[in-house]
């Protein structure tokens, strides 16, 4: 018989809905079971393409004798940490407090106020490699909860107090000012001490692409022209689009690699990381001109559209790591890797033995059981590059016959704010129309499903319905992030507006009175503790992400109340830069685009003048950090960058302003470029 779960719209918590463990969501009514009761709450987070959370769903909350333990003994609450990131972080930083580590599937109990007393991550079924068995746990904490609940309370109030004095609130510099030159320029110098300069990337194994810090370097480069933050990013962007990491059949990022060569991903597919590394590659790309940029840019766009849209125009959260090898039995990366006998099945001879020259195939195998995860080695000589595409379709097309992981189709908002961005930036760049108007349709559906009359974001949706989460501050600045590009791509003014009024709600609802930043609304509910971290996770932090489109809104604008919000927020920055520059990677991004002005670019004109679409397209190719666009017909008034702007002699015009001083305007496209470059 399902449990509670069969009701929810989260296909991670769905999963969980034929358990024989009789599952809570996340809820007051749980803990008032809890409470009814007198038993303590175990609470077990995962996500729906995490690859132990599979494991340890199989051996444990699918074996009856566990349930029946868990059921008689604890109430059972399941949390989709993509849906409740607040319940995540929180416990997570208690989880990491007490172990030193944290992850997937996390596991904590708790008492029935919520407090947590003990914590784990993934725990076997039985003991193995000096891990406790999960019914050992179970019956430790059984045991603890019976005969020593006092002991257990102190535990938990302690735990709760510390994480109570971990407020950020106050943190701030005294002066509140962003990083100048001289913290910019350490951040860089700590990045290169961290940066792996045989394999690219930063640290060792595992390896994540690193595209917030990559931005930053991007950004650094075109203020200062500095080579050595460019070769950075040239050669970590080479490595990851050369390596294992990224799908050379179909396109797109896998989550991470487990090694420091980015040969073997860990296989699954989220939409945030690819939307950023689509953007990423597309800036690459507007500041050298390298073809191999370029591709990745356009392939990466093109999966989230052909594997990741849903049937409303939004796009999915991911793709598991798992999938059926054809026996029945669900494997990691069983969809991705080829043996060289497969190869042959698909290719004959002689074209399977040059894919596997050309894509590193060998009999040894660089994964389980002799498969090889391809990458595309950098080879010397010409290349034939009809053969390789041929090859590729081939195989694409093989590979499209295989069981295929599963997908997530709950539609975030805030990754989806990062799809839009990236997509219409592509489709601008390189003249798509389809990935302009992909960006436009998730657009809509976030303002139609997700935002409601008071202008409020739900975090997500599923099937155009949307859930009963609300968002968090990550939701509000990454959708106004991606309006404010699809309205400088588009010239819709109303994107500004609605990024307005999801920016106006940052200020109200999650901004204290010292300029910090919270996770959580303050009406939102209210947890063990308030989170905030402006720390860069998988995705930018909700922090600096909100200080980079209140700076881009204040531009388009001339708001000063966003321009000090942004400024404020950036204070932060200026602490961690040169402690911790590779976890404020979207800080330091923005506070290059505060330092540089950021340059404002007003491009009047009638619409589709050719004239007018030359003068856009080099308004949004320059590499000044940040610079922001406004386009619109003589006379438009949707954004206040575009007021009191005429004709230049009956011509298209372009009017560049920075720090309150505007250039004269310039009709020339390339005089344009020239104002533009970093």
């Amino acid at each position: 018989m399902p449990n509670r779960l069969a009701h929810e719209t989260s296909p991670y918590l769905l999963q969980h809905a034929d358990n024989p463990v009789d599952w809570w969501p996340w809820s007051a009514a749980a803990f008032e079971e809890a409470r009814r009761r007198g038993v303590p709450v175990l609470l077990s987070v995962g996500y729906s393409s995490c690859h132990w959370c599979h494991v340890m769903a199989h051996e444990s909350f699918e074996d009856a004798a566990t349930a029946e333990l868990l059921n008689e003994h604890f109430v059972a609450v399941k949390v989709d940490r993509e849906e409740r990131p607040d319940v995540d972080a929180v416990y997570m930083e208690a989880v990491q407090a007490a172990t030193g580590q944290g992850g997937w599937p996390m596991t904590v109990f708790l008492t029935p106020d919520a407090e947590p007393f003990y914590f784990g991550t993934y725990f076997p079924p039985e003991p193995r490699h000096g891990m406790p068995s999960f019914g050992q746990i179970l019956d430790g904490v059984r045991n603890a909860w019976a005969d020593r609940r006092d002991e257990v309370g102190e535990v938990a109030g302690r735990i709760v107090a510390d994480l109570a004095g971990r407020s950020l609130t106050g943190a701030l510099p005294a002066d509140r000012r962003p990083p100048g030159p001289e913290e910019l320029h350490g951040a860089l110098m700590g990045l290169t001490r961290e940066f792996d300069a045989v394999h690219g990337g930063f640290g060792g194994a595992p390896k994540f692409p690193p595209s917030m810090v990559l931005e930053f370097l991007l950004r650094h480069y075109a203020r200062t022209g500095s080579a050595g933050a460019l070769e950075m990013v040239q050669a970590t962007g080479a490595a990851m689009a050369r390596g294992g990491i990224y799908d050379q059949l179909g396109g797109g990022f896998a989550r991470y690699a487990v090694d420091a060569t980015w040969t073997v991903p860990h296989f699954e597919k989220m939409l945030y990381d690819n939307a950023l590394l689509c953007r990423t590659y597309a800036h690459l790309w507007r500041a050298t001109g390298s073809d191999l940029a370029r591709r990745i840019a356009v392939e990466t766009a093109d999966f989230m559209v052909r594997e990741l849209r849903t049937d409303q125009g939004g796009f999915a959260s991911a793709l598991d790591a798992d999938s059926d090898d054809g026996t029945g039995k669900h494997v990691e990366g069983a969809y991705y890797v080829w043996t060289p006998e497969q190869l042959r099945a698909v290719l004959g001879d002689e074209d399977a033995e040059f894919a596997a020259t050309c894509f590193d195939v060998t009999e040894e195998g660089t994964f389980e059981e002799g498969a090889s995860v391809l990458q595309l080695p950098d080879t010397e000589g010409p290349v034939d590059a009809e053969r390789v595409a041929s090859v590729k379709r081939r195989l694409l097309a093989a590979r499209e016959e295989r069981p295929r992981p599963g997908r997530d189709d709950k539609v975030v908002a805030s990754w989806n704010g990062l799809a839009i961005a990236a997509l219409a930036e592509t489709g601008a760049y390189f003249d798509r129309p389809d990935l302009i108007q992909a960006a436009t349709d998730a657009a809509d559906l976030l303002v139609r499903v997700h935002m409601d009359w008071h202008a409020r974001l739900h975090r997500t949706s599923r099937d155009g319905t949307p859930g009963a989460n609300s968002g968090v501050l990550e939701d509000y600045a990454d959708v106004a992030e991606g309006f404010l590009t699809l309205a400088s791509v588009t010239g819709e003014g109303v994107w500004v507006e609605f990024a307005g009024f999801f920016l106006d709600t940052v200020l109200l609802q999650f901004t204290a009175e010292d300029g910090s930043l919270y996770d959580t609304a303050a009406d939102a509910e209210a947890l063990i503790r308030r989170p905030q971290d402006p720390t860069d996770n998988a995705t930018p932090s909700g922090w600096t992400a909100a200080a980079g489109a209140l700076l881009s809104y204040a531009a388009l604008t001339g708001s000063g109340l966003h321009r000090d919000a942004a400024e404020r927020a950036l204070g932060i920055v200026t602490a961690l830069a040169g402690r911790a520059p590779r976890f404020i990677g979207w800080g330091l991004a923005v506070a290059e685009a505060a330092l540089d002005g950021p340059r404002e670019v007003a491009v009047v004109g009638p619409q589709g003048d050719p004239a007018t679409v030359a003068l856009h397209r080099a308004a949004l190719l320059g590499t000044a950090p940040g610079a922001v666009v406004a386009l619109g017909a003589p006379g438009a008034d949707e954004v206040p960058l575009l007021q009191d702007r005429p004709l230049v002699d009956g011509q298209p015009a372009a009017y560049v302003c920075r720090h309150f001083t505007c250039e004269r305007p310039t009709t020339d496209p390339e005089e344009l470029t020239e104002r533009l470059r970093g």
